[in-house]
């Protein structure tokens, strides 16, 4: 069995102290074993927090092993908010955290392991996109809508993402999404429907324009993320390396378009063309256009969404244009400051300071 200390508690801080919630101890004997002392073969991705590993436990289990940089402030301040958040959800389509060690200076996180590692892993690779189906996607696409959702309304606590992409979203080995990394997501209290920021985290292409020009963000933001990823995996495409070189368009913008010419299926996949259902693929492309609305408060919530999403009778709004719709990738975008941008394995964390 590996060595694991269930008597300890990660404290909350923030809240004078007081243990609501309790994350099991492991010590780092028992993780360096699992991950061969972090040997670089065992190493399955990177970011700017540090690296993480593919592991497994004397008994069996594989386990998904994060240790973030000593070197990296922010590294440690998504550790901690991990722990806090993390610690109080569960659900089918959020990422399992199993524990933590702290001992010494580590900060190592310990998460289930997932076989089919991340959706950007298959959408966005040529072969591999193949292996998606109509079906599979629509199973990923409402798999992901219920965990923000939950993450919204029915969590112990109202969770906002703050960077909800495909390189976050994970998939087991029947395909089933699971949101993950919730390094900079943020609670918020019953009666706060918003917030500002002036340290702006999170990845171009997948943020909303209030969040992204002025440091508000809200449950809004999470789904003009949803939104993007939406057309993202009904197009096989992604939003921040789409060109075209007859349109100065991104994604959105080209979507867009063929919408208002009347040839929106043309967005779809071609790999799913003889299997995808019309009507359905014409709704979750127009679902996925309510989502990106330039105006926060147009776009509809998640509980609606999911409504929108698994009921085939029910009448949708008209979309206005998206956000962000006539500009060619995220370099022109029209931003206040510029963005410092690290970028490693295709994950981008972005810091832009807004007065």
């Amino acid at each position: 069995m590996c060595q694991l200390k269930t008597d300890a508690a990660i404290i909350d801080k923030s809240n004078n102290g007081r243990e609501d919630y309790e994350l099991p101890l492991f010590t780092l004997s028992s993780i360096q074993i699992a991950t061969s002392y972090f040997s670089v073969a065992n190493k399955i991705g990177e970011g700017g927090f540090g690296h993480v590993y593919k592991g497994q436990f004397v008994n069996g289990q594989e386990i998904a092993v994060k240790r973030l940089s000593r070197s990296s402030q922010q590294g440690s301040e998504e550790f901690r908010n991990e722990v806090i958040l993390i610690s109080r959800l569960q659900h089918r389509n959020l990422v399992r955290i199993l524990g933590c060690c702290t001992q010494g200076d580590e900060r190592i996180l310990i998460y289930e392991y997932l076989p089919n590692k991340s959706l950007d892993s298959f959408l966005f690779d040529e072969t591999k996109r193949a292996l998606l189906d109509w079906k599979i996607r629509v199973h990923i696409i409402e798999g992901i809508a219920q965990g923000l959702q939950y993450l919204h309304k029915y969590s112990r606590v109202r969770i906002i993402h703050r960077d909800l992409k495909a390189s976050n979203v994970l998939l087991d080995n029947d395909m089933n999404p699971k949101i993950s990394d919730f390094g900079t997501a943020r609670i918020f209290g019953d009666n706060e429907s918003r917030a500002s920021t002036k340290r702006i985290v999170g990845t171009y292409g997948y943020m909303s324009p209030e969040y992204a020009m002025d440091g508000l963000f809200s449950v809004k933001s999470d789904v003009f993320s949803f939104g993007v990823m939406m057309l993202e995996i009904i197009s096989g495409k992604k939003n921040t390396s789409f060109y075209r070189p007859d349109r100065a368009l991104n994604l959105l913008g080209y979507a867009w378009e063929l919408w208002k010419e009347g040839n929106g299926l043309e967005l779809v996949d071609q790999a799913l063309v003889e299997t995808c259902s019309i009507s359905e693929a014409m709704r979750y492309i127009q679902v996925g256009f309510l989502c990106v609305q330039e105006i926060a408060a147009d776009r509809p919530n998640m509980l609606d969404i999911v409504s929108m999403l698994t009921t085939e009778t029910m009448v949708l709004p008209t979309p206005k244009q998206p956000a962000f719709s006539k500009i060619m990738g995220v370099t022109n975008a029209s931003m206040s400051k510029t963005p410092e941008l690290c970028s490693i394995n295709d994950v981008t964390i972005s810091e832009v300071e807004v007065r």
